[in-house]
């Protein structure tokens, strides 16, 4: 069994690109500029800003399921952002280099297992999570700030 790991679709972040920042403050937005590498990571892209790159933080819902687990977090997006394309069973560097927090979910947005990983150890526990039938879908986080990071699937 292979996996499929996917960022965000650029197209969602749109509209906040070039908006000056008192709008992007109404959207619960703001500009920032990495001034570290790594340290700010793109969940369109997956990959860590460069120093001096502009990006959104912004508020985004990663779980909308009619479920308690539903959940929003704040997340970076590179405002120069390209939809990453990731060959099944890749793990971008993005992840490799981060204490992770995987999170397994039911088709019906519920909770069934959860571990925490090294970026090195990520394919095995990604593997073990997705083996059960009921498991539909993992949700990956950075375990230190807690924020969403990217969606597994089954290849």
């Amino acid at each position: 069994m292979g996996f499929q790991i996917t960022g965000l679709k650029a197209a969602q972040f749109a509209p906040l690109l070039g908006l000056p920042d008192a709008h992007l403050r109404g959207h619960n937005a703001c500009r920032v500029v990495a001034d570290r590498h790594p340290g700010f990571p793109c969940r369109v892209s997956l990959v860590d800003a460069q120093p001096g790159e502009s990006l959104l933080l912004v508020n985004y819902e990663h779980l909308s399921v009619a479920s308690p687990y539903r959940s929003s977090y704040a997340i970076y997006v590179r405002e120069n952002a390209t939809e990453a394309r990731l060959a099944v069973d890749e793990i971008p560097p993005v992840l490799q280099r981060r204490l992770l927090s995987l999170r397994a979910f039911s088709a019906a947005g519920m909770l069934l297992d959860a571990d925490v990983a090294e970026g090195a150890q990520l394919a095995g526990t990604i593997e073990r999570l997705l083996g059960p039938a009921e498991v539909a879908y993992l949700h990956v986080h950075n375990a230190r700030p807690g924020c969403f990071a990217a969606r597994v699937d089954r290849a």
